[in-house]
């Protein structure tokens, strides 16, 4: 069940009790009415303190047929009011109402998101990709069905979840899929994977989706399915260590943090028709003064420039493959004269 869904089921349970004990009180004070012709007022009175047993005097005199209705009004309603009265106590006092109101803030949060990232699965690789989603400071929604778990990891950081199972679609549709820029599904099997990959396609044909597979034939799946990239973690894993192999220094370079912990990174920054740098030469850019070195220029036309000139001109819709530190990338990234490619 998604937040969504849980927040409405907790408000009409909440708003059926209510409704119950408004039910009970109206008949009571409308039966006394006709009965004794007594106010408004008193009516509800003495509804009110039979129904709760207080036990104060009478505020209208009853006849017999006043009597008769107490009695069959307490043995038909009373048990009723108790239970509902303490089902609204408990609803009040415990969690379940702190778990609404969070829900609904978090809902809130995510309806705001924009171009943000989508980690379906909250296992170690997806909790490793949220980690460093939030260390460059990147909005995103974990998606996953331990409840406790999101709660346990997620709440203390003010990472936005949902709880549920990111292969329905209305799931995805509460983590902001068709405002999201990218999505991971890192489930645990091949098939969610596979599942995931074509919901979030046909839910978002520009969404850029990163999967997870186990074996060659789950990377042909996922490639058909609609995945724009597929990372295998053994082949991975294989491939970083004979690069250890070949170049260890290579590798011990890219490793390396300065002392706030930013690591140096490689990031595709794509130009926007209002950067700054439209129109001028590579080489009379602020980019190597920011701590950014670019490496390679892929123009619009899918010509490439590698390593590019100093002579280079910028053009709306370049991509550039700049290397730095996570801070001067991030800075690049963020600021209103380029975007996230």
């Amino acid at each position: 069940m998604s937040s969504t869904q849980t927040i409405q089921s907790g408000l009409r349970r909440l708003g059926l009790i209510i409704s119950f004990l408004l039910l009970l009180t109206t008949v009571g004070m409308i039966g006394l009415r006709l009965i004794t012709g007594a106010s408004w007022l008193d009516c509800l009175y003495m509804t009110v303190i039979t129904l709760t047993t207080v036990g104060f005097s009478e505020a209208v005199p009853l006849d017999d047929a006043g009597k008769a209705f107490i009695i069959v009004y307490l043995v038909l309603c009373l048990g009723i009011f108790t239970y509902s009265a303490f089902q609204l106590g408990q609803w009040i006092v415990n969690a379940e109402l702190r778990s609404v109101l969070e829900n609904r803030r978090m809902d809130q949060s995510i309806a705001r998101l924009r171009d943000h990232f989508i980690v379906c699965g909250y296992g170690r690789m997806g909790s490793t990709i949220c980690t460093y989603l939030s260390d460059r400071k990147r909005p995103f929604v974990v998606i996953d069905t331990d409840e406790d778990r999101l709660r346990e990891c997620c709440g203390p950081n003010n990472w936005n979840f949902v709880i549920g199972d990111a292969t329905d679609d209305n799931i995805l549709e509460d983590a902001g899929i068709a405002r999201a820029s990218s999505l991971a599904s890192v489930l645990p099997t091949d098939a969610d994977n596979v599942y995931v990959v074509l919901s979030a396609r046909l839910l978002n044909s520009r969404l850029k989706i990163i999967a997870r597979a186990s074996d060659e034939k789950a990377i042909l799946k996922l490639d058909r399915a609609g995945a724009t990239r597929v990372v295998s973690p053994f082949s991975s894993g294989a491939v970083k260590m004979a690069r250890f192999m070949l170049n260890p220094s290579i590798e011990d370079f890219l490793e390396i943090a300065d002392e706030r912990g930013n690591e140096l990174e490689l990031a595709d920054v794509h130009i926007s028709d209002q950067s700054q740098y439209v129109g001028k030469r590579l080489m009379d850019t602020d980019l190597r003064d920011k701590g950014v070195m670019v490496i390679g220029i892929r123009r619009s036309t899918g010509e490439r420039l590698m390593p590019p000139p100093g002579t280079a001109v910028l053009q709306a819709g370049d991509s550039l493959f700049a290397f730095g530190s996570s801070e001067a990338v991030t800075e690049i990234i963020d600021a209103k004269i380029a975007k996230p490619s």
